[in-house]
């Protein structure tokens, strides 16, 4: 492991790794990751870059459509990484090792005409049918309305949730009280685990984009500061609780996006707690960065600046851009995925 990454995970940092690639998952292993997370844009670049066409043609030979292969190649890919991190898992008793899990983004899809109470049930079902034999398995929730109305039920039914697609605290806010509903439900807390994550680099993306009246000492310190604010309020929801296992944010979406911008930007602005999800890429800009990471994930921008954020950020037209434009994100990869094994079906059984 590199002095830098090494560094960071001293912080506190759990390293986890945005992929379920199996040659990236045994690299970051070894850099110190202990956990990974996957989603249908991961699985379509695995998928086409090849190797798995065997198994392709083993489940175009027994008859499967091609949405039965896409969801059977995803949940091989995430149990064979979820069998490299059970070490870890067994290791912190259920803190770490954990792999994450996205249930169908179509469910989002408008086009479907689906009502939120029929994607809210198609949530529940599938997240208790996807988790069930997978003692490290997250499951992915998005944070829409459907999602977040999903949240109670699967936590008492004692699956294991990572609440995703949160820009906001009252998304934040809504998902957790939710997941703690439900997990007051069940008998036995010891084994309960949720994490929540907080997407950062795609609000900065946003105020460039919406809120250019920004100071230059305040652009690009958006996305910081939501996710600073959002750790501590979970940090003090979860202090009483006296729960055996922790309940933690994950920070996600810390590929910096500004070229302008250090690829560790968001990884150095938030060390020193909970879990760092990040892209193949930039942990190796951080393993070979040179830089001693030290905790920052306390330390707030300077009042200035918070207050010029409060005062021009409009936080509910924010979340309603981000949302949008996060849910098509969160269909589209899905969608390219059902075309991929098509193609592939096309190319190893075509027609005669």
């Amino acid at each position: 492991m590199s002095d830098p990454l090494r560094s960071l995970i001293d912080t506190g940092t759990k390293l986890y790794l945005d992929s379920v690639e199996p040659a990236e998952v045994d690299q970051n292993l070894a850099w110190g990751a202990v956990g990974a997370t996957s989603n249908p844009a991961i699985i379509s670049g695995i998928v086409k870059a090849g190797g798995l066409e065997a198994q392709i043609e083993s489940l175009l030979s027994a008859g499967q459509d091609d949405e039965a292969v896409a969801w059977a190649l995803t949940d091989s890919l995430v149990t064979d990484a979820e069998k490299k991190f059970k070490a870890i898992h067994q290791q912190t008793a259920g803190n770490a090792g954990w792999v994450s899990f996205e249930l169908d983004p179509l469910l989002e899809d408008p086009s479907l005409g689906l009502s939120d109470a029929d994607r809210t049930r198609k949530y529940i079902e599938l997240g208790q049918r996807w988790s069930t034999g997978h003692p490290n398995r997250m499951i992915k929730v998005p944070a829409t309305e459907a999602g977040i109305a999903a949240l109670e039920e699967l936590a008492a039914a004692g699956v294991t949730l990572n609440v995703t697609l949160i820009f906001t605290d009252d998304q934040y806010t809504r998902a957790r009280d939710a997941v703690w509903r439900g997990a007051q439900r069940r008998k036995d807390l010891a084994d309960f685990k949720s994490v929540y994550s907080i997407f950062i680099s795609r609000i900065d993306v946003y105020t460039q984009q919406k809120v250019s009246e920004l100071s230059s000492e305040a652009q690009g310190m958006v996305g910081i500061l939501n996710a600073k604010r959002i750790w501590k309020a979970n940090q003090d929801f979860w202090a009483d609780k006296g729960l055996s296992l922790q309940q933690e944010l994950i920070f996600a979406s810390t590929g910096a996006k500004n070229p302008a911008d250090k690829p560790w930007k968001y990884v150095q602005a938030l060390s020193g707690s909970d879990i760092q999800t990040n892209p193949p890429d930039t942990n190796e800009a951080v393993s070979s960065s040179g830089i001693q990471f030290t905790r920052t994930v306390d330390q707030m921008p300077s009042e200035p600046i918070q207050q010029e954020i409060d005062a021009k950020v409009d936080i509910a037209a924010m979340h309603r851009i981000l949302m949008e434009e996060g849910v098509d994100k969160f269909v589209k990869p899905q969608r390219a995925l059902l075309s991929l094994i098509a193609d592939k079906r096309n190319e190893l059984s075509p027609a005669s």
